[in-house]
């Protein structure tokens, strides 16, 4: 038996297909849906969402947002996101690099930088482990 899932972001679809497993980047951690999983509905944080299709695992790089698992379906409504096999590793990597450092150059009393600062973090960090799906 297998789930159907959608991940829709404001401006597109990103998945639509049918899959074995996902495993989701809740808020209070990473969440494993098999087929036949309970009602839920539960909130997504920068992370990396998984999923195995024909034995063979994908990612998407998610940007927060909303899950929920209903009768074999799961819908993943999110502020972004991005397939794994569409991210460059490379670019991504920089890309983590440069937020770091923007991170450690951010003024000690500045709690908005910080937190904007460990935002890209997040993100860019989420971009690089999703073009390594396990």
């Amino acid at each position: 038996m297998t789930l159907a899932v959608k991940v829709i972001s404001p401006d597109r679809t990103v998945l639509d297909d049918s899959v074995e497993e996902v495993i989701l980047p809740s808020t209070t951690g990473q969440l494993g849906i098999l087929t036949d999983h309970a009602p839920l509905i539960t909130a997504l944080d920068i992370g990396v969402m998984r999923y195995r299709k024909d034995r063979d695992w994908q990612a998407i790089a998610v940007l927060g947002g909303f899950a929920e698992v209903e009768e074999n379906e799961v819908t993943v409504l999110v502020q972004s996101a991005q397939a794994g096999a569409d991210i460059n590793p490379e670019t991504a990597r920089e890309e983590l690099l440069s937020a770091e450092q923007r991170y450690s150059r951010v003024a000690e009393g500045d709690r908005q930088g910080k937190i904007l600062a460990e935002k890209a973090v997040r993100t860019a960090r989420a971009r690089l482990q999703a073009t390594t799906a396990l």
